[in-house]
């Protein structure tokens, strides 16, 4: 859930927007079936931090990689067959391979661009210069890094460099270095440069595009489209050609890509760094792009540049990206992907390898961990100075949770759950330390909370997020837990840093100092915690709002409508129960759905008496059978809106 907003304005401006929608992706379905099936969206579909992204499709593949910076291991590739669900399947670059790349965050590598030609898979990225990977496949393995060589006449090869693919099959690379240097040159079979360079400088000579980066380029029409980026903090635009030219006289310049914002209450306002528009078979066209995340008064650029999903709309032969809104939109036709929505991944260590979702930091972290020294667990073994394991942050709503085993006995020694922006200058600890004795303690800023450890050496740590605030618990049989004092505001670490956070965003994890720990399980959005209704990804037919509570959830239109919280974890073992936490005037039934509303698993029908309005209360189901994580559904009944709310969900265990 990215934002709360009145119901009665966003009541008229769903209906609204639905229609439009519909028009625009000449749907003939009946609008009903959108409250029982999945056949919308809703930006970001890569939340957290992804910035420059770039676009493969490959059949009925499709393939993302951006500018990993220093995480490593390097340029993680993620598929989908749908645009809207993704998964890491392959990382291209190990730190054991990229000895000349630095930790340093605004530095390390940067766009990742993932093509195809000549049979193979490319991806080409800037690290001190051009280089290239190369593949049979994206899942790899991928070749050692080769150095895309210069000439005199080229020039410096730049950086956030792309490939256009001819219709001939000629590949091109657009190159960008400075301000004022915009150029395209032909590719060889070798992956070199090769050919004349076509000099298009003359594009931002007087700075109107501000850098005129990430150059990206599509054909439609017998035109050509170049489309640059304005700098990190927005702005995308878009020229036609009637050639593959730099001669400036034939190309036009259509000013802005994306159509002016109408949703006041969007978020993602200023996207850019877009990947090549590209066509479906349906006719319709798409792309992926960049921006922060912020509201007015609602700072959340400290998580990254998020990736959504854009439709482009033609009139005539010239493109218009759809503006961002908070919305719900109309999923590419496309087939059923089975993956998960992208979010936290729970990992239990059992595997003898690293999951691809995890990165590192620093390039010692990368060899600073076991998987077979204590089976079933992860070891993190610092030396002198802090360890960690990372995922990229994704939602406002979460709490993850880790069993660690580790005796601290000296003031440096620290294990626990870590929570940091990419430079690590404003981090959050939730960890077993050593105080004048035995402690479990949570910092974030100047502000700590602690107690004395009476648990022993093996402990569960949670921490919970509630968008800005920050709670710690901990627990000596992870059933049982205690609050660790009242929560912490992470706002300094949720909004724009100097220099823009360094460029990267925030992660979450685990991390050690002083001497090695052992971690038996981290769990990425734990369902035996309350998973606050609001906290949603996906929806239809719904709004949340606030409340003396806080935010709570309710429908929008007499035909119901659901709600979708992505990554949850049930466990090894099954739940024993479901509960809501629901405020209504009337009778009905809430579903619960896994994974989807058709093709996934109706767990529970809640049944809910009235509560009398502002009232509270709990209804509950029994559970049986189900385990792992999921994107759980609630689904609403048909009634008057704003007759019925939900706070809470939480799983029960035996």
């Amino acid at each position: 859930m990215r934002h709360l907003y009145t119901i009665s304005f966003c009541l008229i401006f769903q209906l609204i927007c639905i229609s439009t929608l519909l028009a625009q992706n000449k749907a003939t379905t009946d609008s009903a079936s959108f409250f029982s099936t999945v056949k919308t969206y809703v930006n970001p579909v890569l939340p957290g931090d992804h910035p420059d992204p770039t676009l493969l499709r490959v059949g009925n593949d499709f393939y993302y990689c951006g500018s990993t910076f220093h995480f490593n291991p390097y340029l993680p590739i993620y598929h989908s067959t749908d645009l809207v669900h993704w998964e890491v399947i392959s990382r291209v670059l190990p730190s054991a391979k990229a000895g000349w790349v630095n930790d340093r965050p605004s530095g390390g590598i940067w766009q990742g661009a993932i093509t195809y030609f000549y049979g193979s898979y490319w991806i080409y990225f800037s690290a001190g210069g051009q280089w290239f990977c190369k593949a049979s496949s994206p899942a790899g393995p991928w070749s050692d890094p080769v150095q895309v060589k210069s000439n005199p006449a080229t020039g410096n090869l730049g950086y956030d460099n792309s490939i256009f693919v001819d219709d001939d099959g000629k590949p091109y690379m657009l190159i960008k270095d400075g301000q004022k240097v915009n150029r395209i040159q032909a590719l060889g079979t070798d992956g070199q440069i090769t050919g004349t360079v076509i000099n298009m400088d003359w594009v931002n000579a007087k700075l109107q595009y501000s850098w005129a980066e990430g150059p990206v380029m599509c054909k439609r029409n017998g035109y050509y489209y170049y489309f640059p980026a304005g700098d990190v903090s927005g702005g995308q635009y878009v020229l036609r050609g009637t050639a593959l030219t730099g001669d400036s006289t034939k190309w036009e310049r259509l000013g802005d890509f994306f159509k002016p914002i109408t949703d006041a209450k969007a978020g993602f306002r200023r996207p850019n760094h877009i990947a090549a528009p590209f066509q479906l078979a349906d006719g319709t066209w798409w792309t992926i792009g960049q921006s922060y995340e912020k509201y007015e008064g609602n700072d959340w650029s400290g998580l990254g540049r998020q990736t959504s999903l854009y439709p482009v709309l033609w009139e005539g032969d010239r493109p218009w990206g759809m503006a961002p809104t908070t919305q719900p939109i109309i999923k590419p036709l496309l087939p059923r992907s089975s993956v998960p929505w992208r979010s936290v991944k729970t990992d239990y260590f059992d595997g003898g390898t690293l999951g691809p979702w995890w990165h590192f930091l620093t390039k010692k972290a990368s060899i600073s961990y076991s998987l077979t020294a204590r089976k079933g667990w992860v070891r993190l073994m610092p030396d002198t100075n802090r360890t960690h394991l990372m995922q990229k942050e994704t939602d406002h709503f979460y709490s993850v949770v880790t069993k660690v085993s580790f005796r601290a006995l000296e003031q440096n020694a620290k294990a626990g759950l870590y929570l940091t922006n990419g430079n690590q200058k404003v981090i959050a600890r939730l960890y077993l330390g050593y105080e004048k004795g035995k402690k479990i303690i949570f910092t974030l800023d100047t502000a700590t909370r602690s107690a004395t450890n009476l648990a022993g050496d093996i402990i569960w740590l949670k921490l919970q997020r509630e968008q800005h605030l920050l709670t710690a618990f901990y627990s000596g049989n992870g059933k049982s837990w205690v609050r660790l004092g009242e929560p912490i505001s992470a706002i300094n670490l949720d909004k724009e840093q100097p220099n823009f956070n360094s460029w990267v965003g925030t992660s979450v994890g685990l991390f050690a100092e002083g001497k090695p720990a052992d971690f038996d399980f981290f769990i990425g959005k734990d369902g035996s915690s309350p998973l606050p209704a609001a906290g949603y990804s996906n929806y239809f037919g719904v709004m949340a709002t606030d409340s003396k509570l806080g935010p709570i959830v309710t429908n929008t239109s007499t035909l119901g409508g659901w709600l979708m919280i992505s990554g949850v974890e049930l466990g090894a073992a099954s739940p024993s129960a479901i509960e809501l936490v629901v405020s209504s005037v009337k009778t009905g039934n809430f579903e619960v759905w896994l994974d989807d509303l058709k093709y996934g698993k109706l767990i529970a029908t809640i049944p809910f008496t009235p509560t009398g309005p502002d009232n509270w209360k709990i209804f509950k189901k029994t559970l049986t059978n189900i385990t792992g994580q999921h994107d759980l559904f609630i689904k609403f009944p048909p009634g008057t809106p704003n007759e019925t709310f939900v706070k809470n969900i939480k799983f029960l265990t035996k």
